[in-house]
């Protein structure tokens, strides 16, 4: 796994045999993700802030950048990323936070995509072959807490059982 070096302070983090320098904010939960044995590819703790430099050179990705400063991400191989949301999802209760991360239009709603990718982006040579490699959590810097927790609860085996959510803020 890689971090963002060079944009934010990053500190090391090791489980077993995996180790990488990684952005301070988020070592706690990225040492908690590779103790559930979750697989990462890369991580950030704001991605305006690693991104900013980019409107110089594209300009229409200004607004983007904006919408996303005080956002972390986190980019899984898509069945780790699937078995992370699992876990965090039953690790808790159903509250605002698990509204957020599952429902894209609750207020600071997580940003989760899968990122179709297609080998000949690398190779130029090849014929274009697309397939589903990453998948890709964004989600704002407030919920880092309760994801981090969220985590250690899963890891030490602790569940909440399943119960209605409040469905309101998305008009459920």
């Amino acid at each position: 796994m890689r971090s963002y070096e060079g944009t934010h302070p990053t500190v090391p983090v090791r489980v077993g045999d995996r180790h990488a320098q990684i952005d301070e904010q988020l070592a706690p939960a990225i040492q908690a993700i590779w103790e559930c044995g979750f697989d990462t590819f890369t991580c950030c703790q704001d991605l305006a802030e690693s991104n900013a430099d980019w409107p110089k050179k594209l300009p229409h990705m200004a607004e983007w950048v904006e919408s996303r400063r005080g956002w972390m991400l986190i980019d899984f191989p898509v069945d780790s990323g699937l078995a992370f949301l699992s876990a965090v999802a039953n690790a808790g209760p159903r509250d605002a936070f698990y509204v957020r991360m599952t429902h894209w239009v609750a207020p600071g709603a997580w940003d989760v995509t899968v990122k179709p990718m297609d080998t000949a982006m690398f190779k130029e040579d090849l014929p274009s072959r697309f397939r589903l490699q990453l998948l890709q959590v964004s989600f704002p810097s407030f919920d880092l807490p309760e994801l981090t927790r969220r985590l250690h609860d899963h890891a030490a085996g602790r569940s909440v059982p399943p119960a209605p959510a409040d469905w309101s803020t998305v008009g459920r």
